[in-house]
């Protein structure tokens, strides 16, 4: 978010021209905050603030930089900056911005680089989107097991500037084969001619790099890790993941499931809603709000097809908001929780049977609470009706009420079972598809019951 009160000030102090003033800006502040500020300006004025840093400083704001102004700078950057600052960028940061950038964009580019920083982000760009290899740096550091403690530390205090942390260090083989980890702290404390053999944690956690990026940052969170390597087929050490990747991992995941969750489309980017333009809105909404209109119309068939009995039991006709609530309400929760159970690995697709058996007893529950409150509502507030005594009006209602609640839990739960079990996305279940199902349902059981109890 820009800060709008220091954007004309920023302003002020660049057409000014006061280059000690805004170098100090940069260097006292953090490169995120700057990055924030800076995105009040445009292009230009951001490349002379940067160009007034140093060339670690320049990368770190860079990085933090949003994506559409990362571009803008690009095109305005000369060549000598441009390679200064892609070549002191965070090398997962550099991987992920050539991506993103238009083909002809990053072909033309590449060749700024130095031999090494190009097979860097070619070899980071080669893994499938959404693994661990997609998100892993290659800025690590290493050990060898044979290293005595004073050693090890004096080796990580020389290759600290150029990795992206040291807190936690790698032992590897000749062959790069993954041996074990070692805490900076664990260093410390040692005896300084004990070994990082003798220190190191064997088989520690880890992650493939095919495997998927929330497992990744799923076991950061569960293990405390500060970052976890990640290993080739070959068991190989090819990166790390750190725990700021993650925080970013869950955050997007979050923001995957929530969107997909109200039936939104796209991409499911964590950009920000005021840059995203309407068109974009109204195309990732547009697809299932449509979808989901015309399997409205189900139900408005089923109540035009009831028509006479409603007019028979006016009453009937009150107690369809708080049937179509209820089974929305309590098929939701119960996808929310069986999703939330499978993200998390407390459950898998093997366990549906244990699921329905829980839900069924939660809903047989719910269903009593609700239809006794239907049942009482209409005892004590309904009026009477030649067509049927009160008492059978509010035992229809209570049953279809019950009915419902229970159709809806068990559809809740089941569905996004079966999607798992058939890996799709069990996020898309929980989406508004389901209430239109439960509706659908809840129409038919409560009409039926109605139908059945009344004898008409």
């Amino acid at each position: 978010m820009k800060n709008p009160l220091l954007a004309p000030e920023l302003h002020e102090m660049v057409t000014q021209g006061r280059h000690d003033a805004l170098k100090e800006f940069c260097e006292d502040g953090n490169p995120a905050v700057i990055a924030e500020l800076l995105s009040a300006l445009d292009p230009a004025e951001v490349r002379s603030v940067l160009l007034l840093c140093d060339p670690i400083l320049q990368a770190e704001i860079f990085s933090f930089l949003e994506y559409e102004l990362q571009v803008g700078l690009l095109s305005i950057l000369k060549r000598r900056e441009l390679t200064r600052i892609l070549t002191n960028m965070p090398p997962d940061d550099r991987a992920d911005l050539f991506k993103r950038m238009p083909e002809e964009m990053s072909d033309d580019l590449m060749p700024a680089l130095a031999h090494a920083e190009r097979e860097d982000i070619r070899k980071l760009s080669s893994y499938r989107e959404g693994t661990a290899g997609a998100v892993m740096t290659s800025d690590y550091a290493t050990l060898e097991k044979d290293l005595t403690a004073t050693q090890a530390i004096l080796h990580l205090r020389k290759v600290a500037p150029d990795k992206e942390t040291i807190y936690s260090a790698y032992v590897v083989d000749r062959q790069r084969r993954l041996l074990g980890s070692v805490s900076l702290q664990d260093l410390i404390v040692a005896r300084k001619n004990e070994t990082v053999a003798d220190i190191m944690q064997e088989n520690p956690v880890l992650v493939r790099t095919s495997d998927d990026q929330e497992e990744a940052a799923g076991k950061i969170q569960k293990y405390d890790l500060l970052a976890i390597p990640v290993v080739n087929d070959e068991d190989s050490l090819v990166g790390i993941v750190t725990y700021d990747d993650a925080i970013d991992i869950m955050t997007q995941e979050h923001t995957e499931d929530i969107e997909k969750m109200m039936a939104i489309t796209g991409s499911h980017e964590t950009a920000a809603y005021i840059k995203t333009s309407v068109w974009k809105h109204f195309s990732n909404r547009a697809i299932w709000v449509t979808i989901l209109a015309i399997l409205g119309l189900i139900s408005g068939t089923i109540v035009e097809k009831y028509e006479t009995l409603l007019v028979q039991f006016t009453v009937l006709a009150a107690f369809m908001p708080m049937l179509a609530g209820a089974g929305g309400n309590t098929g939701s929760q119960a996808a929310t929780l069986v999703i939330r159970a499978l993200a998390l690995k407390e459950i898998q697709p093997k366990d549906a049977l244990l699921v329905l058996a829980k839900e069924a007893r939660i809903a047989l529950l719910l269903g009593l609470l609700l239809g006794g409150l239907a049942f009482a509502r209409v005892i004590f507030f309904g009026h009477s009706s030649d067509a049927a005594p009160l008492h059978l009006v509010g035992l229809a209602i209570a049953i279809a009420l019950g009915l419902q609640v229970i159709t809806a839990t068990l559809l809740g739960a089941i569905l996004p079972i079966i999607a798992a079990r058939f890996r799709l996305d069990p996020a898309v279940i929980a989406s508004p598809a389901l209430s239109t199902i439960v509706d659908i349902s809840g129409l038919l059981l409560y009409f039926t019951t109605a139908t059945l109890i009344l004898g008409i």
